[in-house]
C-alpha cells in the first residue's frame, strides 16, 4: 500500500482476517470436520496484536483515500466492534453500518449460543467534514420497487458455481464473499471509472465485480495461491456494456420542473383529462396547473394522495395521460421539459 500515490483510490473495500480465536478443531453432531477459518494470516497472539495490524492497514487506507473516497470494512462479532473503535480514533466518520442477513449461515452445532446469522459492514469517509462522498440513493431505491434501501441486506452465503474450487474439490478459499454483496457496495457507493481498493484480495471478489461493474480496482494479496485464482477468475469476466452501467441520475440534481409550468408552455393544454394506470379516476388539468375531479381540485401529489386515501403521492407516477390510445405517467412531459430547459441552458 506505501507503494501507491496518497489520495489515489476513489473506493476501498476490505475484508481482513476476523482473528476467530478459534481454540481446537470442531465437529458436527456425527464428528465430521466443520471446514472452519484456521489459516495462519487469521492468528493472532493477542488483542493488542490484532489491533496494531488493524492500526497499520488502517492508516495506510486512509492515506490513499481521496477526500471525496469511502471505506468498507466487512468483519464478524470477533473483530468488527474493535475496528470500528480503531476507525474512529484515527478520524474515520461513520456513515453506516450494514448487517448482511445470510439466508444460508452455517449452523451452531454445539448448541451453546444464538446461530450466527450476519456479518457486519461498516461504511465510512475520511473524515467527519468530508463531502461530496459517493452514494447512488437513486438507484438504490430504484432496485428496491422505489423503497428507501434498508440497513439490512439479505444475501445467500457463497456457494454452487460461484465458490472457487481446487482441483481435489476444496475450497481456494475459505472466507470468499458473495459478489452479489460486493455489487450492492460497487453500484451503492462508486462510479463507473472509479478506482476501488481491497487490500486484502483473496480470491478477487472485488476485482471481479469491479471489472464487470466497469470499476478500476487494485487488489493486494500476499498469498500466492490466492492470486493466481484471482487472476484466472477476473480474466474471465465479461464487463457490462456503457448503457448497462449508466447511473440513474440523482433527482435532486435534475432541474426542478414544475407541473405549472408543463400548462405554460404547452405540453398540456388546461381541459386535458388526466388518468391513473388503472383508469380507476379521472381528472382535468386546469389552466393553473392544478387538477380537478369534479368540485375538489389540488396539485397532482396531493389529488392523487386523496383519491387513494394516502397520506402522499408522487403524482408524476400515479397520473397518465392518453396518447393514441395508450396512457403514459406524465412524468415523461417532465422529461421532455426538462430536456427543453437543458437545451436553452446549454
Amino acid at each position: 500500500m506505501e507503494a501507491l500515490p496518497e489520495k489515489s483510490v476513489d473506493l476501498i473495500f476490505a475484508d481482513p482476517p476476523y482473528n476467530l480465536q478459534l481454540a481446537g478443531a470442531l465437529h458436527r453432531p456425527d464428528q465430521s470436520l466443520v471446514d472452519a477459518v484456521d489459516d495462519e494470516w487469521d492468528q493472532f497472539e493477542s488483542f493488542a496484536a490484532y489491533d496494531a495490524f488493524t492500526r497499520a492497514w488502517l492508516l495506510a487506507a486512509r492515506r490513499l483515500l481521496k477526500p471525496t473516497g469511502t471505506i468498507w470494512v466487512i468483519g464478524s462479532y470477533h473483530n468488527i466492534f474493535r475496528v470500528g473503535t480503531i476507525m474512529q480514533d484515527l478520524g474515520f466518520w461513520i456513515l453506516n453500518d450494514i448487517v448482511w442477513r445470510k439466508t444460508n449461515p452455517m449452523p451452531n452445532f454445539r448448541g451453546r449460543r444464538f446461530q450466527n446469522a450476519h456479518e457486519t459492514l461498516i461504511w465510512a469517509s475520511r473524515h467527519r467534514e468530508a463531502k461530496g462522498y459517493t452514494f447512488n440513493y437513486e438507484a438504490m431505491k430504484a432496485a428496491n420497487d422505489d423503497l428507501q434501501m434498508r440497513s439490512d441486506w439479505l444475501f445467500p452465503i457463497c456457494t454452487g458455481k460461484e465458490r472457487l474450487r481446487n482441483a481435489d474439490g476444496s475450497k481456494v478459499h475459505p472466507t470468499q464473499k458473495p459478489e452479489a454483496l460486493l455489487a450492492r457496495v460497487l453500484l451503492s457507493s462508486s462510479k463507473p471509472g472509479d478506482v476501488v481498493l481491497d487490500p486484502f484480495f483473496g480470491s478477487g471478489t472485488t476485482g471481479a465485480v469491479a471489472k464487470r461493474l466497469g470499476r478500476h480496482f487494485v487488489g493486494i494479496e500476499r498469498d500466492a495461491s490466492y492470486v493466481a485464482a484471482a487472476e484466472a477468475r477476473i480474466a474471465a469476466v465479461e464487463p457490462l456494456d456503457e448503457a448497462s452501467l449508466a447511473p440513474l441520475m440523482a433527482k435532486r440534481s435534475e432541474p426542478r420542473v414544475a407541473f405549472v409550468s408543463l400548462v405554460d408552455s404547452g405540453l398540456v393544454k388546461p381541459g386535458t383529462r388526466l388518468f391513473d394506470k388503472a383508469r380507476r379516476w379521472a381528472a382535468d388539468v386546469r389552466a393553473d396547473g392544478t387538477i380537478a375531479i369534479g368540485q375538489e381540485s389540488g396539485s397532482i401529489h396531493r389529488l392523487g394522495a386523496r383519491v387513494q386515501g394516502l397520506d402522499a403521492c408522487n403524482g408524476w407516477t400515479f397520473w397518465h395521460f392518453e396518447e393514441d390510445g395508450a396512457l403514459k405517467p406524465i412524468d415523461e412531459l417532465r422529461r421532455i421539459a426538462r430536456q427543453n430547459l437543458e437545451s436553452v441552458g446549454a
